[in-house]
């Protein structure tokens, strides 16, 4: 077993499968000199500037390559950097990647895997912090994954480098230095298989990437109470294990669902919606969601704080589902 950040455990599995497969190859801006994070430090020097290609600044130009080529028989992984600036390469994404093997009657493919980072870290302000998963979530031929642990971000990128759909691969900024025990033999991991963190019998609460980690900390804090929660990293986005949701949901009678993005259209949305609808005689509570007000992500760190969903907010949540609706 060897100890590995998040971050390492995604250059690990970008590093095996390129070993494993000469098709896949990565591009992107700063590439060279091992990414903006570090995420591919050291990987210029191992397989050459053909595999580790260097792009110039133009998000479009970078995904439309990368959609040719994958189109072309290659496996390309696509570095943006971070998720805003993927905003500038929509269309290749959303109206190209995700549209061809429909379009083209199952004649071409397009596996190619984003990489965008995302969330907040460190005061990066409204461009360079955003959780736009449910965007992505909303495209017919995405898939959309969210890990939160450094297991998850080895195994899933093996997963989605080896798929043969277009990925849209999210991970996030501020689980960077996060560390795990991991094998030396990782196997790919499954996508669209949700994990449960913790188990409980007294609420569900539903969560995925970063937000994954306040979610257990609200648990610690509510076992010290006599609170059993019972939490589910959903880990893909798209698809979605509906059924381990469903299942939770059966045992606990409660439902909190907490992310980091904009609570507006945020895909706690249809999390909520899809178990209000299947599990509207079983609920002893309303379904909950938590996440941060639709405003734009300031600098400030005060006031980057008031935005974001803590451990505190999820307790809460999870009391207040417990103690049932206000009399009268």
């Amino acid at each position: 077993m060897v100890t590995t950040t998040y971050m390492e455990a995604g250059r690990r599995a970008l590093a095996e499968e390129m070993r494993r497969d000469p098709t896949v190859w990565a591009l992107g801006e700063d590439l060279g000199r091992g990414g903006v994070f570090g995420q591919y430090a050291g990987m210029a020097e191992e397989f050459g500037p053909l595999r580790i290609s260097d792009a110039p600044i133009s998000e479009a130009a970078i995904l439309g390559a990368a959609v040719g080529a994958a189109l072309a028989g290659t496996r390309p992984v696509v570095e943006m950097r971070f998720a805003d600036f993927a905003l500038c390469a929509v269309d290749e994404l959303v109206n190209q990647a995700a549209k061809a093997r429909y379009m083209f009657g199952g004649q071409g493919g397009v596996p190619l895997v984003v990489r965008e980072p995302m969330g907040m870290w460190r005061s990066s302000a409204a461009q360079h912090s955003q959780s736009l998963e449910a965007w992505y979530v909303h495209i017919p031929g995405l898939t959309v994954v969210a890990p939160a642990t450094p297991g998850d971000n080895l195994r899933l990128l093996k997963a989605a480098i080896r798929s043969d759909d277009p990925v849209v691969y999210l991970e996030h900024k501020d689980l960077w230095g996060i560390e795990e025990e991991l094998g030396a033999d990782e196997p790919p991991g499954e996508l669209g298989s949700a994990r449960v963190v913790r188990e409980g019998s007294d609420a569900t609460v539903v969560s995925w990437s970063a937000m994954v980690h306040n979610v257990c900390e609200a648990a610690g804090e509510l076992a010290e109470e006599g609170i059993s929660v019972e939490v589910v990293d959903l880990r893909t986005l798209w698809p979605w294990d509906r059924e381990a949701v469903l299942a939770s949901v059966r045992r606990t009678g409660r439902l909190v669902v907490a992310h980091e993005a904009v609570l507006v259209g945020g895909f706690g949305a249809e999390v909520a919606a899809t178990v209000s609808e299947a599990l509207f005689g079983v609920l002893k509570a309303p379904v909950k969601r938590l996440g941060a007000p639709r405003v734009p992500i300031p600098y400030a760190k005060p006031l980057e704080d008031m935005l974001r969903v803590g451990p505190d907010a999820i307790a809460a949540a999870v009391r207040a589902q417990l103690l049932g609706p206000s009399p009268g």
